[in-house]
């Protein structure tokens, strides 16, 4: 006997469903996936590039803001995803948005259970939305960045171990060892 399909949700059905779900989740083609807890290593590694992005942008003056995990990303109708950070620009958001419209960069952490999604689905995801400049990957283990900055005609892909990561736009810089939590 097949089980009964799972409900598919809109982006806009899965927000209100948040409102009141425990856990954190993430909707693919309509479907809710929930997040598995984090490990030390994963919160400390988005606290360090939180914190990085933060730093990047005050000393650049860049009129842009660096959010932690928690803000969703919509890809589509029936797909929205919760990156690890992002920074978006112009007016700050309404203080109760719980999405934010038009991230520039994008930041996934890397962890066992998140690698294959992090560097395949959501990054074509996310680098088919007109507004992301850049998507980083964080492999803390590794100490590494995946550095995927939209070209004029292709996305170019830089690992970076050592050195500053030049994201433009927006205008700022960040190393990327501040990127990295401390080992």
């Amino acid at each position: 006997m097949d089980p009964q399909p799972k409900p598919r949700m809109t982006v806009d059905e899965f927000l209100v469903w948040c409102e009141t779900a425990p856990g954190r989740h993430e909707l693919v083609k309509g479907e809710v996936i929930a997040m598995a807890p984090e490990r030390v290593r994963h919160a400390e590694a988005k606290l360090a590039v939180v914190d990085a992005l933060r730093h990047g942008l005050r000393a650049a003056g860049v009129p842009c803001r660096a959010m932690p995990d928690g803000m969703t990303v919509r890809i589509d109708s029936h797909t929205a995803f919760e990156p690890d950070a992002l920074v978006y620009c112009g007016p700050r958001l309404d203080p109760d948005a719980v999405e934010v419209p038009a991230p520039v960069v994008v930041v996934e952490v890397l962890s066992p259970g998140t690698r294959r999604t992090d560097t395949g689905i959501k990054l074509a995801a996310y680098v088919r939305l007109p507004s992301v400049a850049h998507d980083l990957v964080i492999d803390a283990q590794e100490r590494l960045v995946l550095h995927h900055r939209r070209g004029a005609e292709a996305i170019e892909t830089r690992i970076a171990r050592e050195g500053t990561l030049r994201l433009d736009p927006p205008g700022f810089a960040v190393a990327v060892e501040d990127l990295l939590p401390e080992p």
